[in-house]
Order: structure tokens, then C-alpha cells, then sequence
């Protein structure tokens, strides 16, 4: 897999009697970022950017990458519950925070259970409700290639983070990535009933953004967020996919800046 130049710390606390591991870097004031279902493909060059005037925190959520699983865990807000915890012992009280796909609900969950610790909230293709029409692709039925490849518009672009043949070190991730998805959001897959309900808990200003040729999560999925979600406001980027931080990085970076006020 291609990814950025090796300039971060890899660190590690205990939470629950469990390692979270996370990868960070760049000082300033703090900014989490959650990866998709398919886990952390390393740091990335969207990384190392923010990293430029933020200290930049990625974690593997529980149960993804080298973080423990917790072999109890079946909800995604047992995930959330974790990760605020992992802050915790981090010691980070306030953060930015910005979910990609899967890690969009993830923190969008812990927005809602606590909504004084994000200063502000970013969801880039997040699932967590069920659209009206049409649905959020289920990995859980197609190979894992096709499913990741489904979130590029641009053959190319896949080819230049994976390579033409994809290397068993990025088919393990996503096979060990989509165990741990399918024991918390199967059955229904990627949506909660609840969470539109709650969102209007969220206190922190939000940027909503969505690719228009997202191959993944409908883009009435992100309308719906908006709609829930009080200081909110949507983004939509033309030609964009679903993996938007590899494929559209300075767009999505400089939307980040700005909503940010960097």
C-alpha cells in the first residue's frame, strides 16, 4: 500500500484492560481521526497534512488494526464508550474530531454520549442511518476488493494506494477488519434505529461532507445528518467517492481548514 513518509509516533494506551493503539503527530491543538470499516491503511498523507498545524490523533478503533478486540463488544457505541476512555487516559479533554464511513458513525455516536468533548465534528461519508431509498453497500456480501474498490471513482487511484495486484498484507487488514464489523453492525448493517433520535444531542459546530459518486453510502444518508444534527452544514464534493481523504485529499483538507479555522 502506498502512504505517507514515516514522520509519526506510534503509541499505545490501556483501556478496559485493553491495548488502543494510535499513531500521532504535529502539535497544536488536538484532532482525532477515525478510519473506515476496512481499518487504518497507515499514515497517510491526509494525515501528515493536518498534522502541519494540528496534533493529529489516528487511532485503530477497538478491535481494528493493533488495537485489542474486545471479545464482549457487539454495538458500536460499546466502540464509542472505548475510544472516550482511550481520551481520557490520553489525556485529551476537548478535540476536533472527524469520522470517515463506518468511524463517521463511531463519532458521531460519542458526540451524542458526550457532547462537551468535540469542538468540532466532521463526517466524511458517514453511515449510522438508514436511507430511504437505496442502501449502504454490504461488504458482508461481496469480496473484499470489490468492496474497496467501490469506494474509488478512479480505477487509477486504486491502483496507485494498492497496486495493480493487491499485496496479502492489505487483504489481511480487511479480512480481519470485517470480522470485527460484522460482530457490531450486522443485522441491521451500518444504520441504528436510534441515533437519528439522538443527534440532535450533538452540541459541536458540524461539516457534513459527501462525494456525489459515493459508491458506498447514499448521499441522502449525509442529508439526514444534516437535518438531525443542529449547527450542521453539508458539503457536497462533485465527482467524489467514498474514500475522499485518498482520492480528493487537498479538497478534503482544505474544507477541514476552513471549518476548522486553521
Amino acid at each position: 500500500m502506498t502512504t505517507g513518509t514515516r514522520t509519526h509516533q506510534d503509541a499505545s494506551v490501556q483501556v478496559a484492560g485493553l491495548r488502543l493503539s494510535y499513531m500521532h503527530a504535529g502539535e497544536g491543538q488536538p484532532l482525532v481521526v477515525l478510519h473506515h470499516s476496512t481499518g487504518n491503511y497507515d499514515w497517510l498523507p491526509f494525515h501528515a497534512e493536518l498534522a502541519r498545524d494540528r496534533h493529529v490523533i489516528v487511532p485503530d478503533l477497538p478491535g481494528y488494526g493493533q488495537s485489542e478486540r474486545p471479545e464482549w463488544a457487539r454495538d458500536v457505541r460499546d466502540l464509542a464508550e472505548l475510544l472516550h476512555l482511550g481520551l481520557d487516559h490520553i489525556g485529551l479533554d476537548q478535540v476536533a474530531c472527524i469520522g470517515f464511513g463506518f468511524g463517521g458513525w463511531v463519532a458521531a455516536e460519542m458526540a451524542v454520549m458526550r457532547p462537551q468533548r468535540f469542538d468540532h465534528l466532521v463526517l466524511v461519508g458517514a453511515a449510522g442511518i438508514r436511507p430511504n431509498d437505496g442502501f449502504i453497500t454490504d461488504q458482508m456480501t461481496i469480496d473484499h476488493e470489490e468492496y474497496v474498490r467501490a469506494g474509488f471513482v478512479d480505477e487509477a487511484a486504486f491502483e496507485r494506494t494498492f497496486g495493480v495486484d493487491v499485496e496479502p498484507r492489505a487483504r489481511e487488514l480487511w479480512d480481519y477488519s470485517r470480522e470485527m464489523t460484522a460482530r457490531i453492525a450486522w443485522k441491521p448493517y451500518m444504520w441504528s434505529y436510534r441515533l437519528p433520535f439522538v443527534l440532535p444531542e450533538v452540541a459541536a459546530p458540524t461539516l457534513i461532507v459527501h462525494g456525489s459518486e459515493d459508491g458506498i453510502v447514499p448521499r441522502e444518508v449525509a442529508s439526514l445528518y444534516r437535518a438531525a444534527i443542529p449547527k450542521s452544514r453539508l458539503e457536497v464534493i462533485v465527482g467524489g467517492g467514498h474514500v475522499l481523504e485518498l482520492e480528493r485529499e487537498a479538497e478534503l483538507v482544505s474544507l477541514v481548514r476552513t471549518f476548522l479555522g486553521s
